[in-house]
């Protein structure tokens, strides 16, 4: 929903999707910082990774699916 707010603690497990249909954005703050620029930057090219590369770029950024 417009304006909702979301913690997540350190290692605490989490996730996002954008079932509206409609285009959204979000504002991310990691405090303290955390180098995740690289993150942000390529995982709109996860589909075109082969599987070794998906798996090294997701154990690289401490993402792992549950």
């Amino acid at each position: 929903m417009p304006g909702d707010f979301l913690h997540v603690p350190f290692g605490g497990v989490h996730a996002f999707r954008n079932e509206s249909g409609q285009p959204a954005s979000m504002l991310i703050l990691f405090t303290p910082g955390a180098p995740r620029e690289d993150y942000f930057e390529r995982v709109g090219t996860v589909a075109r990774m082969s599987p070794q590369e998906r798996e090294a770029f997701f154990l690289t950024h401490d993402t792992f699916w549950v």
